[in-house]
This record gives structure tokens, sequence and C-alpha cells, in this order.
């Protein structure tokens, strides 16, 4: 077995956790901002949030040239706080949600993948998290 390199990307959110959960986690917020850039989006998001339930996203670059499905089946959940999946390529992330007064510290630690760079996983993983923090705090 080889050692697998885990990523963590984090960021404060100006909104309460209750709400910064839900606009996680519901599809028709979801597909407003999943995307690491502005020339991608999620066209669709499915989102069965529950031990065993699954999700799925399908992110496309907006000029129709590329698409895939980013999904997997959740292995924890714990309202408000834990999100924990396992990637359809076998792979583990964790989301934690931490109160911090009015905001919320967002953390997500995934295994790399091994076909892109660290770094430009890292960028991607915390460019989506950036979009999510901007959205959440326009509608918040």
């Amino acid at each position: 077995m080889t050692n697998t390199t885990v990523i963590t990307v984090e960021a404060l959110i100006n909104v309460q956790e209750s709400k910064a959960w839900e606009l996680w986690t519901n599809p028709k917020h979801i597909v407003h901002w999943n995307a690491a850039s502005d020339d991608w989006h999620t066209t669709k998001a499915t989102n069965d949030l529950q031990i065993g339930g699954r999700f799925s996203s399908t992110m496309a670059a907006k000029d129709g040239s590329f698409s895939f499905d980013f999904s997997g089946i959740y292995t924890n959940i714990q309202l408000h706080q834990t999100i924990a999946y396992t990637m359809d390529d076998d792979r583990k992330a964790t989301i934690t949600f931490t109160k911090k007064g009015d905001q919320t510290f967002i953390s997500i630690s995934f295994d790399a993948e091994t076909e892109n760079p660290i770094e430009m996983q890292q960028g991607g993983w915390q460019a989506i998290l950036n979009n999510f923090k901007a959205y959440a705090e326009r509608n918040g």
C-alpha cells in the first residue's frame, strides 16, 4: 500500500454553522457555488445526506468542452459538525464545521489523487471553498 497524501483547505465563513451547513448540503445551493473557476459550473447536484447515502455533482466547463461527475458515499454525518465520505475512486474526505461566534470555520481534508500535482489539487479545492464562502456570505 502506498502512503496517501492528505490535503487540507480551510476558510472562515461569516454565517452561523446551521446556515453554512444548509448552503453546503442542499443541491439547490450546491449548483451555485461548486466550481473552481468562473469558466466552470455545476449543472446538476443530488445529495442523500445520511450514512450510506450518495451524493453527486456534475461539474462542467461552460464552453461544453469537458464535464465529469464528482460523487461518493457518506460514511459519517454529525449534524452541523462533520461530513465524511468516500469518493467513487476510494479516496476519503472529511469536512468539519466549527462554530466561531457568529462565524463558521470549515476545514476539508481529502486524500490526494495521483494524476495532478498536489498544489493544483489544493488550489482547486481551495477555490471551490472560496466560492462557497462568497456565496454563503451573499445568501446567509
